[in-house]
């Protein structure tokens, strides 16, 4: 085969991976909108609610932090991506877990950083006291946190995730020419792209929990105890529901320490099924509509306890 034929096949295995990208692209664009749309829609609804969001938001994309964040995960995920994991032409489901698993935690870390600098410093440094002198009562502030603390984060997703649904594409051709496969078709590199597309739904979810969590922390302790306590609940949420079903569940006291915190604590096991995205099966819709509902309802509980932690917070 001359150069010019080897030219010509490369640019044709970059093309395979680069025409799927117009769903990365057109789903990242009717994003930015629905978040758009929502903050409009909810500006006439809730005006000091927004205004507080907007402030929150605007001062966690101007600090470093989510600067750095974006840097690291973009960094982390091209390095996936042509890293050996030696699984015998599976390096594509590893990445996968991987990347999914980086963009939640890189969302955890700026959720909590954000909670703490945004609820605790200005509790701490008398600046919610001013805010509160004014016409804005203490459930709009803490509501207005929240849902300024989400948007950051849902920025973060959106990069992240669509450099991450490209880099699905993209591994596909650049594991089949490792491994001298056929290269895969367009609809391959859109199949597996698309399959991708509920972890990073599911993730967020995740996240949002973690949001609400840290708040009503937040309004209580500073950022070093919300940094241990969210991490715990981390933990032990992934752990208890493998407690209680394995032996060590059969104990009386084992097994109802484990109930007890699976009821307190949020089942996290709702949000991973990162196994199962990797290895291409197909999560049901109405499997994402119960996660969105335990969602919304242990956030709105969070919520709750932070508004009841806030309202009886001496600002003075």
């Amino acid at each position: 085969m001359d150069l010019f034929s080897t030219q010509t096949v490369l640019l044709a295995v970059d093309s395979v991976w680069i025409k799927p990208l117009w769903v990365v692209v057109v789903g990242s664009l009717l994003l930015v909108l629905l978040l758009a749309g929502l903050a409009k829609l909810l500006q006439m609804v809730a005006p000091r609610v927004i205004a507080i969001a907007r402030t929150t938001a605007k001062e966690c994309l101007s600090q470093p932090l989510i600067h750095v964040l974006l840097a690291a995960g973009a960094f982390f995920l091209f390095l996936f991506v042509f890293l050996p994991y030696n699984t015998l032409g599976e390096d594509i489901k590893v990445f996968k877990d991987q990347g999914l698993t980086t963009i939640m935690i890189l969302g955890i870390i700026l959720a909590l950083w954000t909670a703490s600098t945004s609820v605790a410093d200005e509790i701490e440094g008398r600046t919610a006291l001013t805010l509160l002198s004014k016409p804005v009562g203490r459930r709009e502030f803490i509501l207005g946190k929240f849902l300024g603390i989400i948007a950051p984060v849902a920025i973060l997703f959106i990069v992240l995730g669509a450099l991450f649904l490209a880099g699905v594409s993209y591994k596909l051709v650049y594991d089949a020419r490792e491994t001298s496969q056929p290269v895969p078709a367009y609809l391959e590199c859109l199949d597996a792209m698309t399959q991708v597309i509920p972890g990073l739904i599911l993730a967020f979810m995740e996240t949002i929990v973690f949001v609400a969590i840290s708040v009503a922390v937040s309004t209580r302790l500073p950022l070093l105890p919300n940094l241990v306590i969210c991490s715990s609940i981390y933990v032990l949420g992934h752990l208890v529901p493998s407690l209680i079903n394995s032996s060590a569940g059969q104990l009386p006291l084992v097994g109802f320490v484990a109930r007890l915190l699976a009821v307190v604590l949020p089942t996290l096991d709702h949000f991973n099924i990162y196994s199962a995205i990797a290895t291409g099966r197909e999560v049901p819709l109405m499997y994402l509509v119960t996660a969105g509902a335990y969602c919304l309802l242990y956030s709105a509980v969070a919520m709750l306890v932070a508004l009841l932690a806030f309202e009886n917070r001496d600002l003075a």
